[in-house]
């Protein structure tokens, strides 16, 4: 599940710092630190690529860790003995995503589906990594991929949600129902709980999810010592809440809010064949009757545009296995060649990176609109467009450029010498230039006239 793993780790990255509107940049690489193949590289650097783009919230990037590995690095390729170096065609293809990344907008757009769930982490959750532990254990965090992948699975864009934060005023904000357990992870302050109780009482939904009889709920902490009994920490939560300390759970009014108390651990959910059935009913009653969020969308897909880009995520195992089909005049950026497609079919357990042309900012004005090289010094005038192409050498380019007309003319050049161009089509429909040439990190002066 790479994807909704990326997915989730972006999320959590964003819980962490929006609250406190610190600066974050996201990190994504092209390959990987272990050892595996160039084809899972690619498939993994794409579903990584998409997730972190279906945060409009940032626009920062580190691109190209350790770029020696990438550039100068062997590994295997499937059906071949030798390990070998990047391919031509998939560095083209990762000089494009990152080159497009200079011109990936904020955007005030949001992702498609039901916002305002999240389920809450805190940093203990770490340290109850232990395996088997007098007989209880979390394969795997189930405890937490049971709250989130099932309705990650179905389309909704849950978020995470920093316990630690909960002090600050923006975290709870936008949340409408919040989903927790104390099954793996332990509060590290009675002051969460007084926040929680202030945010149900003032209308929030919570859904609290355990049994409360792992281990670790007997580690000696604030809340069975200086004073304090508890045989949980959840009772003290509980009791702040006035919910009773029911073992056999309910739905309670509290406040402005509601509580639903279900005696089942989160991986529970996740481990057990349909066992998140009820969990997504749950959650139907809590964001349409109690939190009155509007229709709870399920859907198999995630889609959202930035300026003129469009990233598009289909699941698997989700409700539907359909594909997503878009349409438009669009430049597909997970193809090295850059072709100019009109239907684009996402099928499940994929993603789609596009550009539409239609949505080009200044549309009129000769323009790079995707490109395997970082463009500078562009000079346009009513009849040329020239500019320099810089990327490291030894990799192939490919260029889609915007243009008023047909060219007549086109040359690449370094140092004066004429470069020979792999490729040179004019698409008229999107009034596009399709431009090859080989990379020089020293820059290719590119010089178009029509």
């Amino acid at each position: 599940m790479v994807f909704e793993n990326a997915f989730l780790e972006y999320g959590s990255m964003v819980s962490m710092t929006a609250p406190t509107g610190r600066k974050i940049y996201f990190l994504t690489d092209p390959i990987e630190d272990r050892s595996r193949s160039w084809d899972d590289y690619k498939v993994n650097y794409e579903a990584t690529f998409t997730a972190e783009l279906l945060y409009p919230m940032v626009d920062n990037y580190e691109v190209m860790p350790w770029p020696n590995r990438i550039y100068r690095g062997k590994f295997p390729v499937e059906g071949m003995k030798e390990r070998q170096p990047i391919s031509p065609a998939y560095a083209t293809q990762m000089q494009i995503m990152v080159n497009s990344l200079n011109q990936m907008p904020l955007s005030k757009n949001t992702l498609n589906g039901s916002h305002g769930i999240g389920v809450l982490l805190s940093n203990s959750m770490m340290f109850q990594r232990f395996p088997t532990h007098q007989g209880y254990d979390d394969p795997q965090l189930s405890n937490f991929y049971g709250m989130a992948i099932p309705l990650l699975k179905q389309g909704i864009p849950v978020e995470t949600v920093h316990i630690e934060n909960l002090a600050n005023k923006n975290t709870l904000k936008d949340i409408k129902v919040l989903i927790m357990s104390y099954a793996n992870m332990k509060p590290l302050s009675a002051d969460f709980h007084v926040e929680l109780a202030k945010w149900v009482k003032n209308g929030g939904v919570l859904l609290y999810y355990g049994r409360d009889n792992d281990p670790f709920q007997n580690v000696k902490e604030w809340w069975n010592s200086n004073g304090n009994s508890f045989k949980a920490p959840s009772k003290h939560l509980f009791g702040l809440l006035g919910v009773p300390q029911s073992e056999s759970g309910g739905i309670y009014e509290v406040g402005k809010g509601k509580v639903y108390l279900v005696r089942k651990d989160p991986k529970e959910l996740i481990m057990q064949n349909n066992g998140d059935e009820d969990f997504i009913s749950n959650i139907r009653k809590a964001y349409e009757n109690d939190a009155k969020a509007g229709k709870l969308v399920l859907k198999n897909n995630f889609v959202l545009e930035r300026g003129p880009f469009v990233i598009a995520a289909v699941l698997d195992e989700s409700q539907s296995k359909s594909s997503l089909i878009l349409t438009g005049t669009f430049i597909d950026l997970f193809d090295p060649t850059l072709p100019i497609v009109s239907t684009k079919t996402v099928q499940p357990n994929t993603q789609a990176y596009l550009f539409d042309v239609n949505k080009a900012e200044n549309g009129n004005k000769p323009q790079v609109l995707a490109g395997a090289a970082r463009v500078t010094d562009e000079v346009s005038t009513k009849k040329s467009y020239q500019f320099i192409a810089k990327s490291p050498s030894k990799t192939n380019n490919m260029m889609r450029i915007l243009l008023a007309g047909k060219p007549n003319k086109i040359t690449a050049s370094i140092n004066g010498k004429q470069l020979p161009l792999t490729k040179s089509d004019w698409d008229g429909k999107s009034k596009t230039l399709l431009l090859g040439f080989e990379n020089f990190s020293e820059g290719v002066n590119v010089n178009i006239s029509w």
